[in-house]
């Protein structure tokens, strides 16, 4: 009587090429997750950019907050012609966006000029400077640019 089957070579065979095939898959997957993060980042960028233009038109500046909270506050809440509570103009934004890097929606606001945040800068999900307008990415990775 003959055994029908697979033989440990065939297996070995099989189980090397779902190495290979695993080996070649999985780090594609990681790459799409970052390029998910990134396409956030630039679409929020995008929002946030626009709507600060649209704030800097309508009171004839940027946010003024004196921190993050109160910056923030301007752009999700109703105010005055000052930037002040009020009803004339908003809300801007909904909510504020986080930034899907360091998974934090606090701003670094940059009214010294200094051009960086300095030890703060793994902490603050964006970075606003007033005197320009500049809004950036405040995360470890190089997103500043964007």
């Amino acid at each position: 009587m003959k055994r029908k089957g697979f033989t440990l070579v065939e297996i070995l065979i099989v189980v090397i090429i779902l190495g290979i095939l695993a080996a070649i898959v999985i780090p594609q997957f990681s790459e799409a997750s970052d390029d998910a993060r990134l396409s956030s980042l630039v679409s929020d960028l995008q929002t946030l950019r626009s709507q600060l233009e649209l704030y800097r038109v309508q009171h004839n500046s940027y946010p003024d907050g004196a921190d993050s909270t109160a910056w923030k506050a301007q752009l999700t809440g109703q105010t005055d012609i000052n930037g002040d509570t009020g009803t004339d103009y908003g809300p801007y934004l909904q909510t504020f966006p986080t930034n899907p890097f360091n998974d934090s929606n606090d701003v670094f606001i940059d009214t010294a000029g200094t051009g960086s945040p300095g030890a703060q800068s793994t902490t603050l999900g964006w970075y606003f400077n007033p005197a320009n307008g500049k809004l950036a990415p405040n995360d470890s990775v190089e997103h500043g640019a964007l």
